[in-house]
């Protein structure tokens, strides 16, 4: 990559970040993180065996805290208070690890986040220290006052969560983007490689992804697709695009022509 990221108290090498579920088996898991180039590798704590079930295969024994930052997830959670525990029992099974990502859901078929439960959940997290990482709407208010509340990244949904929709309304993101001073990660909807590249030539500071990797005919190949997509797109985002035109402009002029 180019640059690196900064979260909260965290630098990351990897603007693409990467999620443990869906997956055939713990191999495949690991496979595709490593070909993935991701430094954080989010886990929901409700459904991953992080050492509650020390005589059932360990997630960390392919994810190692010593080689990847965590980042424990409150995936399932439905109430502030159901993600606040969630969290508190995080930083017990991981030593005091501080680092979250708060996402608090609705139970509607589209799983769109619930934000007055999501503010009320960012609250008191800050206040207990916490740095959060929230999944949110792509609302641009909603956006600011999580940022106000003290939340280290704000992560808008592209599309709902497991769509592979890709982006579906751009003009929000760049609503956020332009209102934002912490990082902006996409989180969900996307669904293959081109989507990755859109939300990074938006000017996004990362990506978030599961289920595009996941569920892939072969995760392996798309991990290292995204890799490269993400610093495709940053890349493309640093150098500045074109100017749209409606017509013409030829490569070669026809001025100064050998006759």
């Amino acid at each position: 990559m180019t640059d690196a990221i900064q979260v909260g108290s965290y630098t990351l090498k990897s603007r693409l970040l990467v999620g443990t579920g869906k997956y055939r088996d713990l191999d495949e898991t690991g496979r595709a993180i490593k070909a993935s180039g991701a430094d954080v590798v989010t886990m929901a704590v409700r459904r991953t065996n992080l050492g509650q079930n020390p005589n059932e295969p360990h997630l960390l024994d392919v994810i190692s805290p010593d080689h990847y930052t965590l980042l424990p997830n409150t995936a399932g959670c439905h109430t502030a208070d159901d993600a606040v525990r969630t969290c508190r029992l995080a930083r017990e099974l991981l030593d005091g690890h501080n680092l979250v990502k708060l996402e608090v859901i609705s139970k509607s078929r589209t799983l769109y986040p619930n934000v007055v439960e999501t503010l009320s959940a960012a609250r008191t997290l800050v206040e207990d220290r916490f740095e959060v990482m929230v999944y949110t709407s792509d609302d641009p208010l909603i956006a600011i006052e999580l940022e106000a509340i003290g939340c280290v990244a704000v992560m808008p949904l592209g599309a709902p969560i497991g769509s592979g929709l890709g982006l579906q309304n751009t003009y929000n993101i760049r609503e956020i983007l332009d209102s934002l001073k912490v990082p902006v990660i996409v989180d969900a909807g996307v669904g293959t490689a081109s989507d990755a590249t859109v939300a990074m030539e938006l000017g996004c500071d990362g990506v978030l992804m599961n289920t595009a990797i996941a569920e892939a005919s072969d995760p392996v190949k798309m991990a290292r697709a995204m890799r490269l997509a993400i610093e495709s797109g940053r890349l493309a985002y640093e150098a500045g695009r074109m100017p749209r035109k409606r017509y013409a402009d030829a490569s070669s002029p026809e001025t100064g022509l050998i006759e």
